[in-house]
């Protein structure tokens, strides 16, 4: 390279002074915005923390046992269809299963030792996937059950498979490939997805069940998650704290939505069996105030992600071309960012429908008219719950483009050295319109254009 080039690539030198005191002015801003509000959030998250009590809940768990039964593991050796008279002693003939309905069997190794033993697999899980030889199951274990021959109860029956080892091997390569390809950030990220899993175990779900106010609970544990999850991951710097301050400006948009959608759409959540189960377990139990939190928290991932690329790629932009107007900035910023809002909108809504194939299936089996399949308590939650992580993430685009920008410009360093080393005016703005214009965007940015004039004129 030529003299006074430098030899790493261009925009990745590292900074220099100026650069240095510019982050440091910036991040000093964004302190005074975000500790108070920090401060508030946590006394918020103990105000509201939940007492654990459980008083009040009555709730039969299916996995606790009857006294004499047990749930046992083993691995399937073979697997035969015979008369499902055979799945019960003879002695509970009169009320066995009619004489020429067929059973599918499961001859079992239990892992705890012992003779393999016969175990009835249901209908369903026969018709739908099948057992194989080698399968790991757990059955229900009534043989000891006092009586239970007499009433012709089958001694073992299918429960469900074992999965911890499929399970525990693509935890482990999710693991190894997110490590080896993003490396330390990669690993502060998983230890972040840990952590942000504690507080909706520790303080969201607990809180839920408590009766408290769903839409504070939510706003407060999703922002502390976001607080912990963007400054573990990415750092603290400039450009974590501007993305912190969109997705919280994402956040409150989304909350509003969800709360004024779950209203105004009556989401009751009468269409599961399983809000149903919590409706009728305890009296303090929301079922909306759970739709609702469910909303909001739904749409982090993706908002974390458009509000973090939008940090990094203000931050980048100016650093290469520190003279550039506030406008020339956020405009260029904004082409990378409508680029996103395309991708994440197709990402979000294949996302949901793909968690509610089965019901989207049904529904077009049944014929529905669109609109009223839509709008049906089956799928109106996950229709609105596209829409508003949707609005709440688009909006976040350039917001957090706006801060971004206002704060990059508050630092008040022209910063004729804030551009990498060998990087003279006449190099920083073109490379930063060349950077962020897509091939729709060339004509504009032409000599001849007004871009163009600019452009030369600042050369």
């Amino acid at each position: 390279m030529g003299a006074g080039h430098s030899h790493t690539p261009q925009g990745h030198a590292d900074p220099t002074p100026q650069a240095l005191a510019a982050r440091k002015k910036a991040n000093l801003i964004l302190a005074a915005i975000l500790i108070p509000l920090t401060l508030l959030t946590l006394v918020a998250m103990a105000l509201l923390w939940p007492s654990g009590s459980k008083e009040g809940i009555t709730l039969a768990s299916p996995y606790a046992a009857a006294p004499g039964v047990t749930f046992d593991t083993g691995k399937i050796q073979r697997v035969v269809t015979g008369s499902c008279m055979d799945a019960v002693p003879q002695t509970g003939a009169d009320a066995a299963p009619q004489q020429g309905s067929e059973c599918i069997f499961a001859f079992t190794d239990p892992d705890k030792g012992g003779s393999p033993v016969k175990v009835v697999i249901n209908p369903d899980v026969a018709k739908s996937h099948g057992v194989k030889v080698g399968d790991n199951i757990r059955y229900l274990n009534l043989s000891k059950v006092q009586g239970a021959e007499s009433q012709g109860t089958p001694a073992y029956v299918f429960v469900d498979f074992v999965r911890t080892l499929p399970i525990t091997f693509l935890a482990v390569l999710y693991a190894v490939v997110v490590i080896a390809v993003a490396r330390w950030r990669g690993l502060r990220a998983l230890i972040g997805l840990v952590g942000a899993y504690g507080v909706l175990v520790a303080f969201m779900l607990p809180g839920l069940v408590e009766g408290k106010p769903p839409l504070l609970l939510a706003l407060v544990g999703s922002t502390v998650i976001m607080i912990g999850v963007l400054y573990f991951a990415h750092g603290f710097s400039a450009r974590t704290s501007t993305a912190l301050l969109g997705t919280m400006f994402g956040l409150a948009i989304t909350a509003l939505l969800a709360a004024w959608a779950t209203d105004a759409a009556n989401l009751a959540g009468v269409g599961s069996h399983d809000s149903a189960t919590l409706a009728n377990i305890s009296d303090n139990i929301s079922i909306s105030g759970i739709i609702l939190c469910g909303l909001i928290i739904s749409g982090l991932g993706v908002l974390n992600d458009v509000t973090i690329t939008q940090s990094s790629a203000v931050w980048e932009l100016w650093e290469l071309a520190p003279e550039t107007s506030a406008r020339q900035l956020f405009t260029s910023a904004m082409r990378i960012g409508r680029d996103h809002i395309a991708s994440t909108v197709y990402t979000i809504a294949f996302a949901y429908a793909g968690a509610a194939l089965p019901v989207l299936i049904l529904v077009m089996l049944y014929e529905r008219p669109l609109g009223d399949a839509l709008t049906s308590a089956e799928l109106s939650e996950e229709v609105i719950r596209t829409l508003v992580g949707s609005v709440g993430l688009v909006l976040a685009i350039p917001v957090t483009t706006l801060i971004a920008v206002l704060v990059v410009k508050a630092t008040g360093l022209k910063a004729a050295g804030t551009r990498p080393a060998g990087m003279g005016s006449a190099d920083a703005a073109p490379r930063l319109e060349d950077d962020a214009a897509g091939p729709a965007d060339a004509d504009r940015d032409a000599p001849s254009g007004r871009r163009g004039r600019r452009a030369a004129v600042r050369a």
